[in-house]
């Protein structure tokens, strides 16, 4: 079984390779899950957070498939953020 890093290193087999850059909607899918924000559909244009935020109503539905394949590949491997 694949590694929830070899998803995002696109290392996978079973889906397509995702766009994995910072920002991108599959990493802000998959740092939403780790940090258990919910799902929340969007992305950043180029760095997070410090370039313009794109919101599911302005994202294509293979933006929506990045990011919801990067919160559900982070759910599947369980990776959360340890807040004790």
């Amino acid at each position: 079984m694949a590694s929830y890093m070899d998803a995002v290193a696109g290392n996978h087999t079973s889906q397509p390779n995702y766009d994995t850059r910072h920002g991108g909607p599959y990493d802000r899918g998959s740092a939403d899950s780790y940090y258990s924000r919910g799902y929340h559909p969007h992305y950043f244009e180029g760095a997070t957070s410090t370039t313009p935020r794109v919101d599911l109503e302005n994202m294509t539905a293979a933006e929506i498939t990045a990011y919801t394949a990067g919160f559900n590949d982070n759910e599947l491997f369980g990776d959360k953020k340890d807040w004790s």
